[in-house]
């Protein structure tokens, strides 16, 4: 079976979910498009659930899933909150930094010294989110990095990129004291379960049930997500097929200039494709 279409279709149905979750949000409370992206999503999965083989869970991935939840519960609130900010050309590229972030962790706590390939993959991250705002030079070298610290989306997402390069390497940890397929269609589980606390908490249970014909869309699209995820994580390699996942940032510039009218299509198209390129590197480095 070929994984390259599989692959692709994931990034695209992340990307449409995206796009989905920016529209509900112009008559939706943050929290509820939240839990909306998992908790109508678990239908879906529950049916994988069924037939997936629950392994020998020990303590370190009890352990690792303690530390992974308040982290998850905190990125997913900044994304569907920089989605609802800004444009999302400005907002979904910058989830391109997160292998950036992990070698520089990387580097930091352990001394790892990042590859050549892996440093010009870095530059080539720099040079595309440099590219996302390229019309602002004519203010200056630096003006398109101070049209990033301007915007309040891309700001968040930047913290949500650090973030997931903290929480890949927990979900690394957990899926080996387990199993892919299982740490793929349980932990949604566990997170919706973590956002509908805050759900109950600030009454306002009856509201993720008041517009299901944009709502179960975006989450069939999540549980499609994770599904073809794991078939093609599956097929190949896992740093092949999260190279091509990551196609979803070029399909979210052009949801953005389709759907929602943003302007600058050419240089946030280039920027993300050089943010795209050089995460890839970074991956396969």
């Amino acid at each position: 079976m070929n994984w390259v279409p599989i692959a692709l279709l994931t990034a695209l149905s992340l990307s449409t979910a995206d796009a989905l979750t920016k529209r509900a949000l112009k008559d939706s409370d943050e929290l509820i498009v939240a839990w909306v992206r998992w908790g109508y999503a678990l239908p879906f999965l529950a049916v994988a659930f069924a037939f997936t083989p629950i392994p020998a869970l020990d303590s370190t991935f009890w352990l690792s899933v303690a530390a992974l939840l308040p982290l998850e519960v905190t990125a997913l609130f900044l994304y569907v909150r920089a989605i609802r900010l800004s444009p999302l050309s400005l907002t979904i590229p910058f989830l391109a930094l997160t292998p950036a972030f992990i070698v520089l962790i990387a580097f930091i706590l352990l001394g790892e010294v990042p590859s050549l390939q892996g440093l010009f993959g870095i530059i080539l991250i720099t040079v595309g989110a440099y590219a996302l705002n390229a019309k602002e030079a004519l203010s200056g070298v630096a003006g398109p990095f101070r049209a990033i610290a301007r915007e309040p989306g891309s700001i968040l997402m930047i913290i949500v990129a650090f973030i997931y390069s903290i929480t890949s390497t927990l979900g690394k940890l957990a899926v080996a004291h387990s199993s892919p397929v299982f740490f793929g269609a349980f932990y949604p589980f566990l997170l919706t379960a973590a956002i509908s606390a805050f759900v109950i908490y600030r009454k306002k249970v009856t509201l993720v049930f008041s517009r299901p014909r944009l709502f179960i869309p975006i989450g069939f699209l999540m549980a499609v997500m994770v599904l073809t995820h794991f078939i093609a994580i599956s097929l190949t390699q896992a740093a092949y097929m999260i190279s091509i996942k990551r196609m979803s940032l070029v399909f979210s510039v052009i949801y953005g200039r389709v759907i929602f009218k943003e302007m600058g299509l050419k240089e946030r198209l280039l920027g993300s494709v050089v943010m795209l390129a050089g995460a890839a590197l970074i991956i396969l480095s």
